[in-house]
């Protein structure tokens, strides 16, 4: 297939452009309007407008790199603690002010806003940490990187108290959804375990396995001050016939 160049509309960052986006993302992303919606109904909405200005740049970086034929740093890790997306997204881009002015001004305060959104649980130790710090400079930086890892849909534990007592839950942190990943259904393979070897005719085959789909879902990693991007993509299990 013939590569076309496609037109589209730069996003600006000014309050006003910014506001803009708001109140579109508020209608057209999430179907609510400014009457009924809540503060996460908000979050959502102000972090798929700053998704959009993100991935204008992605976009770029991605076929720059494809062109020029550069190689790539591919990072595996179990676990990518990467915070809270849409804070560490307006500091990278440089409008934290701007997107609470904005949100001022359709009457938003931000920082409640920003305390509805989770942490993404993608695991609870230094390893997720480090991992995400790569990403970060790596982009950061303009080296081309690619993180790989698993999509928890329970990554951390719930902490409680009950009768004096520590009890953990499952801490479900996508109940709400994330604005920021794209779903790649078109990305999927097969994953075997289990299972036992046969010896036949000099070859081993690999036989009576078990195995799910693992289903790719992209995020786009923001380097600091930058225009450069880079992805972290993770995987799904899903299983691999309907009920």
């Amino acid at each position: 297939m013939t590569a076309i160049g496609l037109e589209f509309e730069h996003l600006q960052s000014s309050v006003e452009a910014l506001r803009r986006s708001l109140s579109n993302r508020l209608m057209y992303g999430v179907g609510k309007d400014a009457v009924t919606a809540r503060p996460q109904d908000w979050l959502h909405a102000a972090s798929l407008a700053v998704r959009d200005r993100l991935v204008e740049r992605w976009m770029i970086t991605t076929r720059r790199q494809y062109d020029q034929d550069v190689k790539r740093v591919y990072y595996l890790s179990m676990e990518f603690l990467i915070g809270r997306t849409f804070s560490n997204a307006l500091i990278a881009l440089g409008i934290h002010d701007q997107m609470k002015e904005a949100l001022a001004s359709v009457g938003v305060d931000m920082d409640t806003v920003l305390d509805y959104e989770p942490d993404a649980a993608l695991g609870n130790g230094g390893l997720g940490r480090l991992a995400a710090c790569f990403l970060d400079s790596m982009a950061t930086l303009g080296i081309p990187g690619f993180g790989y890892g698993i999509r928890y849909d329970y990554g951390m534990f719930r902490q409680q108290i009950v009768n004096g007592e520590q009890v953990e839950a499952p801490d479900y942190w996508l109940r709400y959804g994330n604005p920021w990943e794209f779903p790649r259904p078109e990305v999927q393979y097969s994953v075997h375990f289990g299972g036992r070897t046969l010896q036949r005719n000099g070859q081993v085959e690999w036989v009576d396995t078990q195995h799910v789909n693992a289903m790719a879902y992209d995020t786009v990693i923001p380097g600091y001050a930058t225009s450069a991007t880079n992805t972290l993509r993770l995987w799904s299990a899903r299983a691999d016939e309907e009920l």
